[in-house]
């Protein structure tokens, strides 16, 4: 079972958070991307554009934040976080 946790912080207060699980056999990047989109979908959030700061932190660590130099709309928050909680 995958899991990505989604975590939108303010101040840094943590604001709204999400789960999405993905059982597939697919490989983990399909995987991802599919729960960013549907925490996207859930936060109604643009999806973020990935940086070589965040593709490399999410390698190491399995975790990134994406701030607003990551998104072309402004962002009502301080950053979104994924983190996969479950592989």
């Amino acid at each position: 079972m995958f899991r990505l946790w989604g975590k939108l912080w303010l101040d840094n207060h943590l604001m709204r958070d999400a789960v999405i699980e993905d059982d597939t056999a697919d490989t983990r990047t399909h995987k991802v991307f599919r729960a960013l989109t549907a925490l996207c979908r859930e936060f109604d959030l643009a999806e973020p554009i990935w940086l070589e700061a965040n593709i490399g932190e999410f390698q190491r660590l399995s975790r990134t934040r994406f701030r607003q130099d990551n998104f072309v709309e402004n962002l009502d928050y301080d950053c979104f976080e994924i983190q996969v909680i479950e592989e």
